[in-house]
């Protein structure tokens, strides 16, 4: 299926700190395609609430991230799962991020509690560290494997996906035969 191969999967990220909306692009390699992902950093903030609500249409997948350390950032998940599956594709793929596993010792949300809830909700979980990278590209790998996973099984029909969100990426082969002169 040639089309996977030139996919660019929107995700958008839930993140506390973030002010507003950030953009950027990510590619990882999943079962030796190339997956290019156009990355929609939103705010978490409730004043950002209404802002972010037109950034979900298209989304294929959501990293929705708390804060290990920070109780009231869990609690806030089930709002941030809610608003991702009403307001995207049906067949939105999400992630929750438990942030800051290096700070282990401050954590007031333990591992198993934020498994539950994940459970619970449907949802797959990893924790990271934004300090030390600690799973960080894992987090990204597991999020594109599941939407391939969905594309290549016809449960994401690619002809849907808006053209502006697919890219072709040369192989590595074509990108060293061109004189970039």
């Amino acid at each position: 299926m040639e089309i996977v191969a030139k996919q660019v999967f929107y995700i958008i990220i839930f993140m506390e700190h973030t002010l507003g909306v950030e953009f950027s692009s990510k590619i990882v390699q999943v079962n030796q395609k190339k997956i290019k992902m156009q990355l929609w950093d939103t705010a978490g903030q409730e004043r950002y609430r209404a802002l972010t609500k037109g950034y979900y249409r298209g989304a294929l997948g959501a990293l929705i991230v708390f804060d290990i350390t920070n109780s009231a950032s869990f609690e806030a998940l089930q709002e941030w799962i809610k608003y991702a599956r009403d307001y995207s594709k049906p067949s939105i793929q999400i992630i929750i991020i438990g942030n800051k596993a290096d700070l282990d010792k401050e954590r007031t949300i333990s591992q198993q509690a934020a498994k539950q809830f994940c459970q619970e909700n449907e949802v797959q979980y990893i924790e990271t560290s934004a300090t030390t990278g600690y799973q960080v590209n894992e987090a990204f790998i597991q999020i594109a494997s599941r939407i391939l996973d969905l594309l290549q099984q016809g449960s994401i029909d690619a002809n849907l996906i808006k053209p502006k969100f697919l890219t072709s990426i040369k192989s590595n082969e074509q990108q060293n035969a061109q004189c970039n002169c």
